[in-house]
């Protein structure tokens, strides 16, 4: 049995260790019930409980999550729109989040995927300095997509 202030009081029967926690208002709690004796403490397991919850309410406010933000635009988009998009990726990138650049075809702009593929390369060189490309850029139906990923420092 271990006291609330960390002191080993030794081996004692269950009946005695709870008559001890007793008159110090504390609580008996098992630490250790896989030890030989089993190991109890004498301590407050309200305070115990809330230190604890206020201990993981603080790690997860610590915690950043990264989240994937997309910028859309078609391939005949003009370089101010070009570079105002640019701008947003470059800001997701610094952020800390992923950033998704989807080139997105209507009708006959099918024919000329070219330009999209243009377009991506175009903006893979832009972020090269704060991005890696997490992955290639792959057609997906109309869609030609590219994943960015901050560069770690």
């Amino acid at each position: 049995m271990v006291s609330a202030d960390g002191e080993q009081l030794g081996i004692m029967p269950i009946q005695e260790a709870l008559e001890t926690a007793r008159q110090r208002e504390l609580d008996l709690v098992e630490v250790a019930p896989d030890a030989q004796p089993p190991v109890c403490r004498i301590m407050d397991f309200g305070k115990y409980k809330y230190t604890q919850s206020r201990r993981l309410k603080e790690a997860r406010k610590k915690q950043t999550t990264i989240q994937l933000k997309e910028v859309k635009m078609g391939p005949k988009t003009e370089k101010h729109d070009f570079e105002f998009k640019l701008k947003h990726v470059r800001r997701f990138l610094e952020e800390g989040h992923k950033a998704k650049v989807t080139v997105r075809f209507k009708g006959r702009e099918m024919a000329h995927t070219e330009l999209g593929w243009k377009m991506l390369q175009k903006m893979v060189e832009a972020v090269q300095d704060i991005a890696t490309v997490e992955n290639n850029p792959r057609m997906e139906g109309r869609m030609l997509n590219i994943v960015l990923s901050p560069r770690v420092r």
